[in-house]
């Protein structure tokens, strides 16, 4: 996928910059749940790092990630873009090391992605908020995004062939 960032930067770009889109506007809104909301960019976020390189990767999932935050709840911001752009990065290495097509890649790095991102938004509520009880009470709700957002972007790539439309559009 490397190749499509040097060969067709605008195309790219395009991408990258619609799956970020994305990301944004699912971070914008989520299901309220005690100590805050549960979001659905997670499935944002799985998905284009299983589609991109990992420049690609981090770019959607975390600058889009510490967008979402910084428009719609700035507190965060860096704990996501951190926490989100390193889930991101591990799961497009995973998939690249594993081979383009080959759905192992894809669900160990979901895992370690998913393991990353709740381990480091508990830190960073412990941290943000002062109180490891607040981080705590968010477990339940993060490990359940993480889960969904795992699940679905490999479902999405996978079972419904999207790995396969994108690859086919841009790598004829």
């Amino acid at each position: 996928m490397e190749d499509l960032r040097k060969t067709e930067p605008v195309r790219w770009m395009t991408v990258t910059a619609l799956l970020m889109a994305m990301n944004v506007a699912l971070s914008s809104f989520g299901v309220p749940v005690p100590g805050g909301h549960f979001y659905l960019n997670d499935v944002v976020i799985a998905t284009a790092a299983i589609l991109l390189d990992p420049l690609g990767a981090f770019v959607v999932g975390g600058i889009g990630a510490f967008l979402g935050d910084f428009f719609f709840y700035p507190t965060p911001m860096f704990v996501s873009l951190v926490t989100h752009g390193l889930q991101a990065v591990v799961i497009s290495l995973c998939v690249r090391h594993a081979g383009e097509h080959s759905r192992r890649g894809a669900v160990v790095g979901v895992s370690l992605g998913a393991v990353i991102m709740v381990v480091g938004y508990s830190l960073g509520r412990a941290f943000l908020y002062s109180t490891p009880e607040y981080a705590l009470l968010k477990l339940p709700y993060q490990i359940l995004q993480a889960a969904v957002g795992a699940v679905a972007g490999v479902v999405l790539c996978y079972p419904c062939g999207l790995k396969e439309r994108f690859h086919r559009a841009f790598f004829k």
